[in-house]
């Protein structure tokens, strides 16, 4: 009955991931300090191979430790770029939706903890997991879930950014929730929230791979020096 009831109420509001409605008197979606919004980069990746992880061993044959360090994250930017993964990380107060990475309706904001405003938090229409819904449209096939869904925090915007600016600004203590170097090798392979771009639900495509791979192509660019791309 729960679930029913949620899938009415976001059948009104026409929804989508929803984290808060936006009062009439905020007359910007994005935080000063963000960029402009842009098509986000591309990772130098096989186009053909986007759908997969590479595995660690595939970058044995680089002698250099610096180039497989930097080759193996750029691997990881398959998911760190996509979609997915981005949609959550807007350079403004608004998350993003779609693959094509539109402004999210309802219009929602991130409010000050980052999970919405007061009368509609995030888990007004986000339960502990995924849920089908009936009769909607073609684009949306179910309500995304998880116990912890919220948007990430403004210092960790990664729409519109390089490859590279996102390597500096994840080993960057001051921007990525004060986490070491090992600490964010666990929370990329074994956080439950990142998780859940593997397995988005109905209607939604999942990050290449899976966190399995990519937490262990992670733990491997730690050890290799944890370089960035130049770009």
């Amino acid at each position: 009955m729960r679930n029913k009831i949620r899938a009415g109420l976001l059948a009104a509001l026409i929804f989508a991931p929803a984290f808060a409605l936006s009062p009439a008197s905020h007359a910007q979606d994005r935080a000063p300090e963000a960029p402009a919004p842009s098509t986000p980069a591309l990772p130098p990746v096989d186009r053909a191979d986007e759908k997969s992880l590479k595995s660690v061993a595939d970058f044995d044959d680089i002698a250099d430790q610096k180039e497989r360090s930097i080759a193996i994250f750029q691997e990881t930017g398959k998911v760190l770029l996509h979609p997915r993964c981005v949609n959550c990380h807007p350079a403004g107060d608004r998350p993003l939706q779609g693959m094509d990475m539109h402004l999210h309706q309802p219009p929602v904001r991130r409010g000050d903890a980052n999970f919405g405003e007061p009368g509609m938090m995030c888990n007004t229409c986000h339960g502990p997991a995924n849920v089908p819904v009936v009769a909607q449209s073609e684009n949306i096939q179910s309500i995304p879930g998880n116990p912890n869904w919220h948007l990430a925090p403004i210092e960790m915007a990664w729409q519109g950014r390089s490859l590279g600016d996102i390597c500096r600004q994840i080993k960057d203590e001051d921007r990525n929730g004060g986490k070491t170097l090992a600490e964010l090798v666990d929370h990329m392979a074994d956080d439950d929230l990142v998780g859940w771009g593997w397995h988005p639900g109905k209607g939604r495509e999942p990050v290449p791979g899976t966190q399995k791979q990519f937490g262990e192509l992670y733990k491997a660019w730690a050890a290799t020096g944890a370089h960035c791309p130049d770009s």
